[in-house]
């Protein structure tokens, strides 16, 4: 019987979720967690190969003879030694635009609690601050209000117009960056800038982009200095997009007001990153894309891409 290997099962499935579609291809053995010690013998002689964010390097190919297929339970599949597994005939296979409501409502809320920090007024609140307090109200952060300010959001693929139409609805303007340009999503309170007018007058930047060479550490002294004082920045995309030491120096002089961010450059998080100590800086673990709805259809791609594979009709195909 063919052998299925999930190597890192957890983050996508901690129990909410099923396996049974991957059951009806073979004999399926699922680890939450694989240690890199342990990833070639846990793969074995398996033919499929799952992995969310457990590499599969060219050294782990060439001990594993009998892999056929790699599936990623992810959009980013950097993870994986594409390259290496083309010269053996291997497919790799991800889940592209799985998440793209989600992520574009994440980074929302990453705004939304900026604005007016529910989170920490609510501990204010059950902490008896509110019923001790001599006003009626109080308020501990300067409390924003959205409508008429400007966000400008660089890569504006699927969930950077996500995001950019949740923050019209807000009554802001969106100004976006993106190389491919659709003029039938410009609007009144919606047109394409270019890179520099972005930074000069967006209230809000949100960072939509992928990571490539050149989007590498795209916020960074050079282009804060560039921005409103006061600017919000947000970032559930990548973290390698931000120089962290700059905008960690940014927030703490008042130059960058606050930050949203839900990435950073190495996760987890190490105890050494400067933005841990960083004024205004909001950090959540990489769970924008974590929605129950999100990881059900993480689970449906790809057990749909094993089973197209299987059938001799391959999708989702990262390295052709």
């Amino acid at each position: 019987m063919r052998k299925i290997v999930i190597l890192d099962g957890y983050t996508e499935n901690p129990g909410d979720l099923s396996w049974k579609g991957f059951e009806e291809f073979g004999e399926l053995t699922v680890y939450p967690r694989t240690p890199r010690d342990l990833i070639t013998s846990r793969i074995g002689n398996a033919e499929i190969v799952i992995t969310n964010k457990t590499p599969i390097t060219r050294s782990t190919l060439d001990e594993c003879k009998n892999i056929k297929y790699i599936g990623v339970l992810a959009t980013g599949y950097d993870v994986v030694d594409c390259q290496a597994a083309r010269e053996k005939g291997i497919p790799v296979c991800n889940v592209p635009a799985y998440g793209t409501n989600a992520v574009g409502q994440f980074a929302i809320a990453l705004l939304l609690e900026i604005c007016h920090h529910v989170g920490h007024h609510n501990d204010a609140v059950h902490s008896g601050r509110w019923e001790s307090n001599v006003d009626f109200c109080f308020w501990d952060y300067p409390l924003i209000e959205l409508a008429g300010k400007t966000m400008g959001i660089i890569g504006f693929g699927r969930i950077g117009q996500t995001t950019g139409r949740i923050a019209q609805a807000l009554g802001m303007k969106v100004l976006a960056y993106d190389k491919i340009k659709n003029p039938e999503l410009e609007s009144d309170s919606c047109r394409y800038a270019e890179f520099d007018e972005i930074l000069a007058e967006s209230d809000v930047i949100a960072l939509h982009c992928p990571l490539f060479p050149d989007t590498r550490g795209i916020i960074n002294k050079n282009t804060i200095a560039k921005m409103k004082d006061g600017v919000i920045i947000l970032n559930n995309s990548r973290g390698q997009l931000i120089a962290e030491e700059d905008l960690a120096e940014a927030l703490n002089t008042g130059k960058v007001y606050a930050a949203g961010l839900d990435v950073v450059s190495i996760e987890p998080i190490r105890g050494d990153n400067p933005l841990l100590k960083a004024k205004n800086c909001i950090i959540t673990p990489h769970i924008s894309w974590a929605s129950k709805e999100c990881r059900q259809r993480i689970m449906d791609i790809s057990v749909n891409n094993l089973k197209q594979f299987l059938e001799g009709n391959p999708i989702n195909v990262v390295n052709k």
